[in-house]
């Protein structure tokens, strides 16, 4: 990576963390007290508040403004062509179900992209009062603070992190890996917001985590900051994360949990 690359990428990172600071302000302070669902998706139980619309408009409103021939892929809808070679993966709103039921575990999520490449990557958790981010070759960071993820510990005394999808038959899938798994491991923990999932990795406070069906915007900024606290990400055997599943775990531990979600079937429903 040149200096003017690197210079490059750290200016998407500070627009990155603007857009993601103006996003995070207001579902903080603007949650009206009787929010309810908006629409769902996939299934009754994939909803979308006001909230999750506002906050995208909010962040493709700045980056239109900051950044106007880049690309945008968002999760309410947002999905442009652009000129410049970057592209924004933005989840304005992870966590939403914890959001509708006021739990704290909600985050912007918001990453850059060049060439198809994650360079930079933001996570704001305002419940929590953190800001996780990232430049690709540049470290992890909470804050100012360096980020390392946890040594592998032996297999059986993992604390791994997980989620579940919303279609009644992945869930089941899922539920029957997990049956599998919980076992093998010193415990489970389901937070609900893949991005802070990811980033738990990244600080320490989870030793692997694993989870089928995210989709881009779900584990783009996640995974970056993971990888550059020196996690390993990845799918399938052989493969890089992707809708089928995201793995991250350090190097030790990768390896035998991705071995053994292959032969439990998880990323195949």
């Amino acid at each position: 990576m040149t200096a003017s690359e690197t210079a490059s990428d750290r200016d998407l990172l500070a627009v990155a963390l603007e857009a993601a600071r103006l996003a995070g302000t207001l579902l903080r302070d603007g949650r009206p007290a009787d929010l309810a669902v908006a629409a769902t998706k996939s299934s009754p139980i994939d909803i979308v508040t006001e909230m999750d619309i506002a906050a995208e408009k909010l962040i493709t409103d700045h980056l239109a403004e900051h950044r106007p021939d880049d690309g945008l892929l968002g999760e309410e809808g947002a999905d442009r062509e652009g000129t410049s070679g970057v592209r924004w993966v933005i989840d304005p709103l992870d966590g939403t179900v914890n959001y509708l039921y006021g739990l704290p575990s909600w985050a912007v999520s918001i990453a850059a992209e060049r060439d198809g490449e994650t360079v930079a990557g933001v996570v704001y958790a305002p419940m929590r009062g953190e800001t996780y981010q990232a430049v690709a070759g540049g470290g992890a960071f909470l804050g100012d603070r360096p980020l390392r993820c946890r040594t592998a510990p032996a297999f059986e005394q993992a604390l791994v992190g997980t989620g579940f999808g919303y279609i009644a038959a992945r869930r089941a899938a899922q539920s029957a890996v997990l049956r599998e798994l919980l076992p093998r491991v010193r415990d489970i923990r389901r937070g609900g917001s893949a991005a802070i999932d990811l980033c738990d990795v990244a600080c320490g406070r989870l030793d692997a985590y694993y989870e089928r069906g995210l989709h881009p915007w779900d584990r783009a900024a996640g995974a970056l900051i993971a990888r550059e606290a020196g996690a390993l990400t990845g799918g399938r055997p052989g493969e890089r994360e992707s809708d089928d599943l995201t793995i991250a775990a350090p190097p030790g531990l990768f390896e035998p949990l991705q071995a053994l979600l292959a032969e439990l079937g998880a990323g195949r429903d």
